[in-house]
């Protein structure tokens, strides 16, 4: 069934990215952060008709796709636009998939063209590359390999050539509803399922940022989540373009040194995180020093206490960059005891909620209307209902439906006929309810729902939530072992190390934390043992626990 009438979204992509190329013309577009590759609008849009004369001289067809592999960069944002605005598909590939995946995923997606560091190409059987002809370098623009050697202009070469003014440019028309991204998803459950987004699913996501997130023509903004993965590619990368503003992307590893660093470069006017480096920083920088001893007694005083956070609030504003409205968090579920911290300090901040398969929004509200522990309110063109996997329960599986929701899952019609029902309603796996007032709340994943004794639902997530602001705890699993609960930890090992804990001393204190958990629990979901982890639990692209791997 097609989406509803009134959910749809109507706005062309390309004909939306020529007049904001047109009314930006001079300004800086994107660049890369501590590099050398910069483009202003103007120059954007040369390239892409650049990258276009090469298309052609490749005979790709509309429809066709073109896969980009490598990091966060200026010349990855101009292929992935060139590409839509020719009428092609773009395949944005995880750097951190594996070189056999990666092989595969260009085959199965039959892409004829791919964009990709030199760095990771080398470690890609050309051999096994059935449909793709050739490879571009993103460094330089320049062909890195060619199936079939042919006599082809390069796309610097067509772009030293261009003579362009701006009153002339013009984009190749292309559908409102055409498909325009496939994306591999990085999820947690196994191997990658191919998502079918449309030019209107990723305007959709594009006009409601404009029409709601605070951010403005001629700002700037630092692009440091993975921009192959939906997240950052709709609001690090396409919704401040389409807006106007300056993207310094960061192809470097987020470290906090390295964020805090280009924070204070940049100085972005939004930021986009997942929970993972906002929780690094309370736990590593902030919480120590909170304590302290003489900082406990200072806190007791009420005076003090104020004094203590407003000053936590500027330092934290201002390791940031001192020049944003706002911190969005999505990606992943976001530690209760940090979320209550910074709403203690007026720290800026709100949290959201998406899925791959919406392009990815479901769900947000502005930092000022931000309802604790919520998700947000249902974003516009967007329905949602919650059905229950059980009578009574007060909760349910989240479904959601309108211009966001994809069309399928490539070469896939049993997963997406599993996954999008007749009347066009997107089964997301998650469980969740939604209050009075329209704001949504997640529990956990349908697939992770435990059965307690007596039929009870147990949520490992929120016991996870518990476990992991316990001593000595650095992030956990709850997982079903015999029909009993096991919490598996990774410890913070930095906190061992420094305190010299022998095994003996940290196995005791894991059991202490299971009995203070266990307290908090009701009898169905207490946990019967900790194991503790020797290394770090695997993780995807967007820093969530690859859970299967360990159930």
């Amino acid at each position: 069934m097609k989406t509803p009438s009134h959910l749809r979204c109507e706005v062309n992509f390309v004909e939306r990215l020529e007049k904001t190329l047109k009314e930006n013309w001079d300004r800086m577009a994107v660049s890369d952060y501590g590099g050398k590759t910069a483009y202003t609008y103007g120059e954007c849009a040369r390239m892409f008709l650049a990258i276009h004369h090469f298309f052609s001289d490749y005979r790709l067809k509309k429809g066709e796709r073109v896969a980009i592999l490598g990091r966060n960069a200026a010349n990855w944002a101009v292929s992935y636009l060139a590409t839509i605005s020719y009428g092609a598909v773009t395949v944005p590939l995880l750097p951190d998939f594996h070189p056999e995946d990666i092989v595969h995923l260009l085959n199965h997606s039959e892409s004829k063209i791919l964009f990709v560091l030199p760095s990771l190409f080398e470690g890609l059987d050309t051999e096994s590359l059935s449909s793709l002809e050739v490879a571009v370098s993103l460094l330089d623009m320049e062909i890195l390999w060619q199936k079939k050697e042919k006599k082809i202009t390069s796309i610097p070469h067509h772009y030293s050539q261009l003579s362009l003014r701006k009153e002339s440019f013009a984009l190749p028309k292309v559908g409102t509803h055409e498909w325009a991204s496939l994306v591999y998803t990085s999820g947690t459950t196994g191997f990658s399922k191919g998502v079918c987004l449309s030019c209107s699913n990723l305007m959709s996501n594009i006009v409601y940022a404009q029409d709601t997130m605070p951010l403005f023509a001629g700002e700037t903004i630092l692009s440091f989540l993975p921009i192959a993965h939906s997240f950052g590619c709709a609001f690090e990368f396409l919704f401040p373009f389409f807006t106007g503003c300056h993207i310094h992307f960061l192809s470097k590893t987020p470290t906090p040194t390295v964020l805090l660093e280009a924070f204070a470069q940049v100085r972005p006017s939004l930021i986009l995180s997942v929970p993972l480096i906002i929780e690094k920083m309370y736990y590593k920088k902030i919480k120590p020093s909170l304590e302290k001893v003489i900082i406990k007694i200072l806190r007791a005083l009420p005076g003090v206490n104020r004094a203590i956070k407003k000053k936590i609030r500027n330092q934290l504003v201002a390791a940031f960059g001192g020049n944003f409205r706002e911190v969005v968090i999505g990606g992943a579920a976001f530690s209760q005891e940090v979320e209550d911290f910074l709403r203690s300090i007026e720290f800026p901040f709100t949290v959201g909620y998406g899925m791959t398969e919406c392009a990815p929004l479901i769900s947000y509200s502005r930092w000022t209307e931000y309802a604790p522990r919520s998700v947000g309110r249902v974003v516009d063109r967007m329905e949602v209902k919650i059905v229950p996997l059980h009578e009574g329960d007060t909760s349910g599986e989240i479904l959601v439906r309108g211009a966001n929701v994809m069309s399928g899952y490539y070469k896939n019609p049993e997963a997406t006929k599993e996954t999008i029902d007749k009347d066009g309603w997107l089964h997301t796996g998650d469980m969740g309810y939604m209050d009075k007032n329209g704001f949504l709340y997640i529990n956990g994943r349908c697939k992770t729902m435990l059965l307690g004794p007596s039929g009870q639902n147990i949520y490992p997530e929120e016991i996870e939530a518990k476990l992991n602001v316990m001593p000595y705890v650095q992030e956990s699993l709850v997982v079903s072992r015999d029909h009993q609960l096991v919490g598996l930890v990774y410890p913070d090992m930095e906190r061992v190390d420094r305190e010299k804990l022998s095994e003996s001393q940290l196995r005791e204190i894991m059991e202490q934390n299971r009995k203070m958990l266990n307290e908090k629990l009701p009898a169905y979901a207490k946990v019967v043992r900790i194991e503790i982890m020797p290394e770090e639990f695997e993780k995807t692209p967007k820093k969530s626990i690859k859970r299967f791997l360990y159930s």
